[in-house]
């Protein structure tokens, strides 16, 4: 009996209830249908999951397939094994044009057009996406409906506005909004504006060498920021991030509207009926007066080994494609509220009427441009910042958020200091990378989360099931 070709696949375990269990079964399924090979899916820690990937190409024993948060889109890119070559290579090349491998149709040309470009340079698809998610704003409609609100606000001021007819509202929520101190939300505030992170083009057109955490766009965000906050309309848990803490204020209703990632809607949804009120659903608002200048995404992708033999890259390459079918795709986003990532998985979910019963769960693939002609905002893509030691800069950003709203620290003097910090790590970064090649552990310093505490499914599941009806 032919032995059989093992394809290790290690993948962050983002404990969502079921989330694994899914994967195991689409392994089983993949195998089945190809039984010359055997799929080892590995749910790894997803605050360690970088790192030790870096510790297994450190001893010459990498995953033929490995996930990467898409804040350390460059880390990956900069790997290397311990010869020095490149980690990973090009899902693109790999592919080499071909419209199916071992059968399995290729999607790359299926994918959704941000979503592509976000983990392309040049053109070159360099990673497989997996997980996709955007920014939404939520709200308790029966509690703004009360206080005379019935349309979620747009921009940064009919958010202030809401937040005033919200706690003019006798006996309704103690605070107006909330969301969590999070980079992500940096991110996008810069994204709707037009801003960047870093120089370069963000990174995109050369390496980046710049990054500015203290540029126009920035403080204008962090300014009304803490302007919500001193206003009492902006509740602050006093935690970095605490999503738990974030969205249980939302299930408990001590907030009428709360900003987070599409990834949260099933739980907001669930904190809604357990409450008893009725929740809407609406875009990252823009700031006034100031076109919308796109979204950013967030998630996962698959990365591709570099120097695998033809079977076994053939047999990680096809299943890729098949975890990105239409329907595997699809079925993803129903579990998940994940971004359907292909313009065929969209479809799909219209076609079986899923969006018509849930209406919602379109607006974060409307974010994020067409599925079909015509379809979409008309909104341009945002390409997110690629700079090394991305997750470094993200706690430099939350750490001085937290000291304006908790200090009450000037945003224009704490955010000149954060700039230095972030760009001392991102200048350690690219010399570390010049002498020695991203390969250490001890040197890749890419965990997603470092300051921030865990961002667990669990925890959410919990924080909503205490909600009562009131």
């Amino acid at each position: 009996m032919t032995a059989k070709t093992v394809i290790d696949v290690w993948v962050a375990d983002l404990t969502f209830p079921g989330y694994m269990d899914r994967l195991h079964r689409l392994g089983a399924e993949f195998e089945k249908a190809h039984p010359e090979y055997e799929i080892n899916i590995e749910g790894r820690d997803f605050r360690l999951l970088s790192q030790q990937i870096a510790e297994a190409a450190d001893a010459g024993r990498p995953p033929a397939v490995a996930e990467y948060y898409f804040a350390v889109t460059q880390a990956a890119r900069d790997s290397r094994t311990r010869e020095g070559k490149p980690l990973f290579t090009s899902v693109q090349k790999a592919i080499a044009g071909r419209t199916e491998i071992l059968g399995e149709p290729v999607v790359l040309d299926d994918l959704i057009p941000s979503v592509r470009e976000y983990y392309s340079v040049d053109g070159d698809l360099a990673s497989m996406p997996a997980v996709v998610t955007a920014m939404l704003i939520y709200g308790n409609k029966t509690a703004l409906d009360k206080a005379g609100i019935t349309s979620l606000p747009t921009t940064w001021a009919e958010i202030e506005a809401a937040c005033e007819a919200v706690a003019a509202l006798e006996g309704g929520p103690s605070h107006g909004v909330t969301w969590a101190n999070h980079g992500l939300f940096f991110q996008q505030a810069l994204a709707v504006q037009g801003g960047e992170l870093a120089d370069n083009a963000n990174g995109r057109a050369s390496r980046a060498t710049r990054l500015d955490l203290s540029s126009e766009a920035m403080l204008t965000w962090a300014e009304w920021w803490r302007e919500l906050h001193r206003k009492g309309h902006y509740l602050y848990t006093g935690k970095i991030p605490d999503w738990e803490g974030n969205i249980k204020a939302f299930a408990d209703q001590d907030v009428a509207i709360r900003v987070t990632s599409s990834n949260d809607l099933n739980y907001m949804a669930m904190a809604a009926e357990n409450a008893g009120f009725e929740m809407s659903v609406g875009r990252f608002p823009q700031r006034d007066g100031v076109s919308y200048g796109g979204n950013i995404i967030a998630g996962t992708s698959l990365w591709l080994a570099d120097g695998l033999d033809e079977v076994t890259q053939d047999g990680a390459l096809a299943f890729m494609q098949f975890l990105n079918n239409p329907r595997n795709a699809a079925d993803r986003h129903v579990a998940s509220s994940f971004v359907p990532v292909t313009r065929s998985s969209y479809r799909l979910l219209e076609d079986e009427g899923w969006f018509e019963a849930n209406p919602y769960h379109s607006l974060a693939s409307a974010q994020l441009g067409s599925y079909d002609e015509g379809q979409g905002e008309g909104v341009p893509p945002c390409r997110g910042a690629l700079f090394g030691d991305f997750a470094g800069a993200q706690d430099v950003m939350t750490r001085a958020m937290d000291d304006v709203l908790s200090r009450d620290d000037l945003p224009a003097e704490r955010f000149a200091e954060a700039t230095a910090e972030a760009q001392a790590l991102l200048d350690a970064y690219e010399k570390d990378r010049v002498d020695n090649g991203v390969r250490r552990p001890e040197s890749l310093r890419v965990e997603y989360f470092r300051d921030a505490e865990a961002y667990t499914g669990a925890q959410l599941e919990d924080a909503v099931k205490g909600a009562s009806k009131e």
